[in-house]
């Protein structure tokens, strides 16, 4: 199944939940916002939320900085 990840064209195994594309991508335990077709996905919902042929997913994660 092919997804949009971050504006870039991605290929994933069918039923890939958020979490799951978070491992995957290398950002496994970082705290990060996603947003699957213009609606941010609560981090509670991250192992249920199962992806979709087409999604298109952003991840975002903070900077700290001085």
């Amino acid at each position: 199944m092919y997804i949009t990840l971050n504006g870039s064209p991605r290929d994933c195994a069918p039923a890939t939940t958020v979490a799951q594309l978070l491992q995957e991508a290398g950002y496994g335990s970082r705290r990060v916002a996603v947003e699957v077709n213009h609606q941010i996905v609560p981090r509670s919902q991250h192992t249920s939320y199962v992806l979709a042929e087409g999604d298109q997913v952003e991840i975002v994660h903070a900077i700290g900085g001085g």
